[in-house]
């Protein structure tokens, strides 16, 4: 497998980290959130990202899967790591790297929410409507995509490609 093209460069993804940064501490700023990214897709995202958030908070992860080694989510999400923080009163938003399906956002939300969180926001990179099963939205999102199978910046394929410091389309 190899890269047919660039849809968003490494400049496009930091101006737009740098934007939803600015969105997360103006409405964040007084109440000491706990960011959750969900491994391992979102980490690259989830770490510029936290640089543009100036304000104390705190941080965690969770790992759910549903991919396995293909490009089609298996419509089964499993858990693999749980959150340590206590969420409870606790206002906390999901960073994700995709919005694809929904099958695992909608998994990680619901868990989530039923450790009695004050709030649970979702900020996703991307956004891929066109591919959505599970009734779920993104209250930030960084990028509307059409429906291609993305690599890069922390996105993979059967595990390659995450270090790519772009979001590229996979040839099919």
């Amino acid at each position: 497998m190899e890269i047919e093209r660039i849809l968003l460069t490494q400049e496009e993804l930091q101006a737009r980290v740098k934007e939803l940064g600015a969105v997360l501490s103006a409405e964040y700023a007084e109440k000491t959130p706990v960011f959750v990214g969900v491994l391992r897709g979102a980490v690259h995202f989830f770490t510029d990202l936290m640089l543009h958030f100036p304000h104390p908070c705190q941080y965690d992860f969770i790992g759910a899967a549903s991919y396995g080694d293909g490009t089609q989510s298996s419509g089964q999400v499993m858990l693999t790591k749980d959150v340590m923080t206590d969420l409870q009163g606790r206002h906390v938003v999901v960073v994700e790297d995709i919005l694809d399906t929904g099958l695992t956002l909608r998994f990680v939300t619901d868990w989530l929410k039923g450790k009695n969180p004050a709030s649970l926001k979702l900020c996703v990179l991307l956004d891929k409507p066109a591919r959505r099963r599970a009734d779920i939205s993104a209250d930030y999102i960084g990028f509307t995509i059409p429906n291609e199978f993305v690599v890069g910046y922390g996105l993979d394929y059967q595990e390659l490609y995450r270090n790519l410091p772009y979001i590229g389309i996979l040839k099919p």
